[in-house]
């Protein structure tokens, strides 16, 4: 019974990495890109650990899955924010 759903899971995973993977590819600027990156990536991250966690017979696994799963977010976040704050034009100073 968990085998197709994790299966599903899994799969839709892998399409919302292939979608932020095409995002980094075609989108026209850094801040598209680092959206499609940080949420697509991150949710293709989240649906795979769910669907190997229904897979996995352990408790402890499934507690790493998630703490993966947790840490992968706040770097994306993290990353992102960095990124996008180095990016960001910064007004000239007056010449004297």
């Amino acid at each position: 019974m968990t085998g197709p759903l994790a299966a599903a899971l899994v799969g839709a995973g892998v399409l919302f990495f292939l979608a932020g993977t095409v995002g980094l590819l075609r989108f026209p600027d850094l801040h598209a890109r680092l959206h499609a990156l940080t949420k697509a990536d991150t949710l293709g991250l989240g649906l795979v650990a769910a669907g190997v966690a229904l897979l996995a017979g352990d408790v402890l696994v499934v507690a790493r899955l998630l703490l993966i799963w947790l840490l992968a977010m706040l770097a994306a976040a993290t990353a992102g924010q960095l990124i996008a704050r180095a990016a960001r034009p910064r007004p000239r100073e007056p010449r004297p």
